[in-house]
């Protein structure tokens, strides 16, 4: 994966506010690159820089193997759940919690806006840089703009 993808990825993830949220895809429609399955990737392999807790599936699941590490961190910043989250799951079994993405999604001030599209617009000129190994790619390096998931209900502070 691209250094300048995982940074940019890095960069939103570090500017979501504590009780607050983004799913994988989220980030990549705010970067307009990559997808919730790059995103993942981004920080399944470096999230211990930043509050990799804050990054989750659209559906509100914490991270895969990191429930646990995770519920501690929502408790100690009151981000909003669902579900039963004093049961006890068995090791391999989903988790009966998860996060009120509806409540719990970041939506972004407009200087926060600011800084996600300053990172965007370095990614996107990293991106048009003449590089060899594009052309060794099936689609030409080109990416289709992703769009954020839309919640039940809209996006709510």
């Amino acid at each position: 994966m691209r250094e300048q993808y995982m940074e940019a990825v890095l960069a939103v993830a570090g500017l979501i506010p504590p009780s607050k949220v983004l799913s994988y895809g989220d980030i990549a429609a705010l970067l307009e690159s990559g997808g919730p399955r790059q995103g993942g990737a981004v920080m399944s392999a470096q999230g211990s820089a930043v509050p990799w807790w804050r990054v989750i599936r659209a559906n509100g699941a914490a991270p895969l193997c990191h429930e646990g590490q995770a519920l501690t961190h929502y408790r100690a910043e009151r981000t909003p759940l669902r579900g039963d989250t004093s049961a006890r799951t068995p090791s391999g079994k989903a988790v009966p919690w998860g996060v009120e993405m509806k409540a719990a999604r970041w939506n972004p001030s407009e200087s926060d806006f600011d800084r996600i599209d300053a990172i965007a617009s370095r990614l996107q000129s990293a991106d048009s840089a003449p590089r060899e190994d594009l052309e060794d790619m099936d689609d030409g390096g080109s990416r289709p703009r992703a769009t954020m998931s839309d919640p039940r209900g809209g996006l709510e502070s």
